[in-house]
């Protein structure tokens, strides 16, 4: 037996003198003003990153728009954006896939007592955060033709970064705007009125529940050469997710990164951020996107969704077994 455990020893020794596996690099790129940036904050302030045996590498940037420049050009391997742009690329035959990560979606905010529908719009100018592609702009657009009202021709839009757009609203450069969700809290807190509520809209095109809105997107030749990686980076910012909701130490780390100052608006944005985690299951959102995106493509065709006329297989991510 002497020999046996010797050999056992020396094996233990052995594996203890390896040097600790490197972890895994990620490179994000993420507005500076979304709710992911918040999440990150909670990630480097508990360590997460390194308990999930990740090198995260995280570029902040201006817009939405910029977030998929850097991932099409493969300066990026995930952003964060919503699945009807990834419903449009797969169309266009880029292999992009989406993961779920928020329901939350915005308003159209205004101080004119006057716009109270889509309708009220035309002849008004309008500004739309997040660029012609923004999925609550092609929800907005599909909801206005519905009513007979083409929005692009009816109105003059201008399109913008969110925190560039807020403030053209404050200052009475624009009669409405089309903002995100904590953009438009913010308004809010400013005096602005929901006009419109995008959650609405979707009700409106057909959704059943709170169907999810943004998500992880990445490659899917990324996803099929880093799985684990990924599964890693999912149960992470879940854990992120988690501490916000729950912890008021982490969701003061997170608040730091929010634009709003005062307690009560940072109180309301906690709220609407915990409302909009994703319930159901996987299967479940997809429908729901699928259902959406039908919608979509019925109403505006190709200039809204591209030349698909039902979601795209594979927009949604299923992890390899």
């Amino acid at each position: 037996m002497r020999p046996l455990r010797l050999a056992l020893l020396a094996l233990v020794a052995a594996l203890l003198a390896q040097p600790a596996r490197a972890a895994d690099e990620l490179r994000l790129a993420l507005q500076a003003t979304g709710t992911t940036v918040w999440e990150m904050a909670v990630v480097s302030a508990y360590g997460l990153d390194k308990e999930a045996g990740l090198d995260l590498k995280v570029t902040e940037l201006a817009s939405p728009e910029a977030g998929k420049i850097a991932l099409i050009g493969a300066s990026a391997d995930i952003i964060v954006s919503d699945w009807l742009w990834v419903a449009r690329e797969r169309a266009g035959g880029h292999g992009l896939t989406f993961y779920p990560a928020s329901t939350g979606i915005g308003a159209v905010m205004t101080k004119d007592p006057a716009i109270k529908s889509v309708k009220d719009l035309a002849g008004k100018k309008l500004g739309v955060a997040g660029g012609p592609l923004d999925k609550s702009w092609l929800f907005l657009k599909a909801y206005a033709l519905q009513q007979g009202v083409d929005l692009e021709k009816a109105a003059t839009i201008v399109y913008g970064a969110p925190p560039l757009l807020a403030e053209k609203a404050a200052q009475g450069e624009l009669d409405a705007v089309l903002e995100f969700w904590n953009f438009a809290l913010d308004l809010e807190a400013r005096g602005f009125r929901r006009a419109i509520e995008m959650s609405a809209v979707e009700k409106a095109l057909g959704a059943a529940g709170d169907p999810v809105v943004t998500g992880y997107v990445f490659d899917e030749k990324f996803a099929s050469a880093h799985g684990p990686a990924l599964a890693r980076f999912f149960a992470m910012m879940k854990k992120a997710k988690t501490l916000i909701a729950t912890n008021d130490e982490a969701w003061a780390n997170a608040a730091a990164r929010a634009p709003a100052k005062d307690k009560a608006t940072l109180d309301l944005y906690r709220q609407r951020y915990v409302e909009a985690a994703p319930k159901g299951p996987l299967a479940e959102q997809e429908a729901n996107a699928a259902k959406l995106f039908t919608v979509l493509a019925a109403t505006g065709g190709e200039a809204l969704v591209g030349p698909a006329k039902t979601l795209p297989p594979g927009t949604f991510y299923r992890a390899a077994p």
